[in-house]
Parts: structure tokens; sequence; C-alpha cells
């Protein structure tokens, strides 16, 4: 039987052992534990098993959850509702933390410190001071940690770097992302078990280091529509945004941050806003010129669920939604002119030298000049989230680090951060996504 005791010998041990860590062959079975098995965590279980896991463990306050884990995946495997069982166990290689935000830094550092590799759901953190801690936990620990924002490991987020790298849009001046939602799912309003009850559920887990609150399902069940649990459309969602934007342009992150919007349509008791509009200054730097990011989320847009990024540039706008369009409509060559102010002996001077440098030319159908537009289409039933699944479980076995470590997860999850306390007070934040500090 694993106990807190067991738990804390085995963190102890951890940084001992980090220089010991070796790679793993590529047919090694990495066993895997899922900390938080909701919606989330559940998807998350389901790609990395295909992607060539074992799960033998299971951890949830909720005991509806971990008879569903034993009815899909087995009986044999170990559930609890402590997580530190999990971590205590010799068997598992590394864990899934799916847990609302507000757990996510404190499991993650446990789990390192227990000598675990983590897959973590995004926002890294619920707040920007508990970045750099989870930081220096990777560091300290040498375990493998990604984030799980998978644009990433995306093949058409790929072809978009390679796209930009390529200059195929000149240079970019603007990037414009958002994601709409008009249904009561997309909006967190998800179900409540009939037998969500104190009996069925460990409160207190659950609260953490929240406020203490008495005992009420839909704070749980819908935690995402509460700050003391969640993040908002921020960390829900633009976190996901900043993600694909800063591996396609090479960004590491905003120096300035505005947001705005409301709560407009789901009143049922959310305290964060379902219209969220952001605005970011992200500078000049070796990887990219300077260009402005705007991000939109809307929980009441009257449409079918939307997601997208257009990426302006001098030559043309680079599309992603469900692949990736490149289109470009080429330059008046004339710049025009408007004289018709000007006195007539002024106009008749100003005309006559500009017809010597831009010529009139007979029109013909070949000078028709075209739109060009190149589309990069994603092959049928591809799955990114199985990719980020994929290549976490091809970097527990090689040792060889992942692109979304908690250095790039905490340069999205800044911003998106950011983005909560400019609208909640009312400011702008001006931020360091070098030394990634908040500075006013």
């Amino acid at each position: 039987m694993t106990t807190r005791r067991h738990f804390l010998a085995a963190t102890a041990a951890a940084p001992l052992l980090a220089a010991q860590i070796k790679p793993r062959s590529a047919n090694d079975n990495i066993q895997i534990a899922i900390i938080g098995a909701g919606g989330m965590g559940s998807e998350d279980v389901r790609s990395s098993i295909t992607a060539g896991s074992k799960l033998v463990a299971a951890s949830d306050i909720y005991q509806g959850r971990l008879t569903r884990m034993r009815e899909v995946h087995g009986q044999d495997i170990f559930i609890t509702r402590d997580y530190r069982e999990v971590l205590a166990r010799p068997d598992v290689d590394a864990v899934i933390v799916a847990t609302p935000d507000h757990w996510h830094q404190k499991i993650a550092i446990d789990a390192m410190n227990a000598g675990k590799d983590v897959y973590c759901e995004k926002p890294m953190v619920q707040h920007v001071d508990d970045g750099k801690p989870l930081i220096e936990a990777e560091k300290k620990t040498g375990r493998i940690i990604q984030i799980g924002s998978q644009r990433v490991s995306s093949i058409v987020y790929k072809k978009a770097q390679e796209l930009m790298q390529a200059g195929a849009i000149g240079t970019p001046n603007m990037v414009e992302a958002w994601w709409d939602r008009n249904d009561a799912i997309g909006a967190w309003e998800y179900s409540i078990p009939p037998d969500a009850t104190p009996e069925n559920i460990d409160w207190d887990r659950f609260l953490g280091r929240a406020p203490k609150v008495p005992f009420e399902p839909q704070r749980l069940f819908r935690w995402r529509c509460y700050r003391d649990y969640g993040t908002g459309v921020a960390g829900d969602l633009f976190v996901h945004l900043f993600s694909g934007m800063h591996f396609v342009m090479g960004a590491i992150g905003p120096t300035r941050v505005y947001a705005t919007g409301g709560l407009r349509f789901w009143k049922d008791g959310r305290d964060v806003p379902d219209v969220l509009l952001g605005m970011y200054d992200y500078p000049e730097t070796t990887r990219h010129p300077a260009f402005n990011l705007a991000l939109r989320v809307n929980f009441v847009d009257g449409g079918s669920e939307s997601s997208g990024f257009r990426f302006i540039g001098t030559e043309g706008i680079l599309t992603i939604g469900d692949g990736v369009t490149v289109s470009k409509t080429p330059r008046e060559t004339e710049p025009g002119y408007t004289i018709d102010t000007f006195a007539k002996a002024t106009q008749d001077q100003f005309l006559k030298k500009y017809l010597e440098q831009y010529p009139r030319s007979t029109p013909t159908a070949d000078a028709i000049r075209p739109q060009v537009e190149d589309k990069f289409h994603v092959p049928h039933g591809y799955s990114d989230h199985l990719d980020h699944h994929k290549n976490f479980l091809a970097s527990v076995r090689s040792r060889k680090p992942v692109v979304e470590n908690s250095t790039f997860g905490f340069r999205a999850a800044g911003p998106a951060l950011l983005s909560n306390i400019s609208y909640f007070e009312k400011r702008i934040c001006e931020w360091d996504p070098e030394s990634m500090t908040l500075k006013t």
C-alpha cells in the first residue's frame, strides 16, 4: 500500500536521481497515470494510449470518474482520490496533469520531484507568480515536462512556420486570431452528475489553495467559470492561440498587454467574461520584426464554433484554419494622385511629370494581374492532439527536450494571465518576455 510517507521519500530522492536518467529504447513501454480524469484528462489518456503508453493508475477527487476509468481501461488500474499515492508508485513513469488550473503547478512540481515525467494541461499555471518555480523544478530534476497545447506539434502549424520563415508573405506586421463559440458546452456548461454528493467528492482536496467555500458541485464540474479555480477564456483559449502563434513566428511574448470585454450572456453565476478581446505589442527581435497581435474569444457569437489565424504581411496573408492558405494580391505599381484641389496650372504641371514617370498603356486581358493563392490541406483524419502525445512519449524515451517545455509554456501562459489582470484591473500590463516578469 502506498502512503504519504512513501511519496515524501520518493520526492526527497528524486533530485539525487536526476543525473542518472538515461534514454530508453523506442520499444520500451511507458506507463502513465492520469491525475484529473475529467473530459480533457480522459481525452489525453485515449491519445496517450494510442500513441503507445499504458495506463496503470488514475487519480480524481470524484469517485464516479475513477469508476469510469476502470470501466473503460480495466479493473486492474490503481485508483485513488489522493494524487500523492500515484506519485509514490514505482510503476508510474509519467503522469498527465489534467486537473483544474489552480492545481497544475503544485502537482507538476510534486510529480517531477517524485521522479515522474509530466504532461501538463494548459495553461501551465493559474497565476503569473506560479511560473518560475515550475521552471526551476524542471531544471533541478531533469524531468521531461510538456505543456498540453497541441499546436506546437501540428503539421499545419509546422507548415505555416516554414512558409513564414521562407518569406511567403513578406515582412509580417500584424496577426489576428480568434476562437468563437455559441453553445452551452462550449461555454463550459458541463453536465453535473446526479451522484455529486459529499460522499463521492473529496471537496477539501478540490479546493486546495482556493478559498474555503461550502460544498457546491457546480463549482467543481464547471470550474472554468470561476476565478478561484480557472483562468477564464484567456487561460482556456487565448493560451492556445499564443502557443500556436509563438511557434509559427518564433516569438517569445509581447511587451504590452491590454484586454477588454464583458459578461454578456452566460450569467450563470460565473465571475469571468464570456467575451474577451486582447491587444499585444511584440517588439522587433532577431527572430521577427515588430508586429501587433489581436485576439478575440466570443462565447455569444451567433454562429457555429470557429477559430483561426491571419498573419498579415507586406506581400500577402497567411491564414490557418483547417489547413494553411497563402494569398497574394500584387500591389499597384503606381502610387496614384490626389490633385483636384490644386490650381489648374499646378495640376497640369504635376500630371505631366507623373505621366512621364508612369506612362499610360492600353489595357489588355493579359495585363490583368491574378491573385495568387496556395492552399495546403490537412490529411483526412489527422490529429495534432495525438501527435502531441507521440512527441511527449518520444521525449520520455530519448530524454531529448520537447518544444513546449515549461519555459515555452510559461511564455504562452504569461500573456494570457496578464490579459485577465488587464481586464479585471482595467489597466495596461507591461511584460518582459525574456525574463518572464510583470513590470507594472
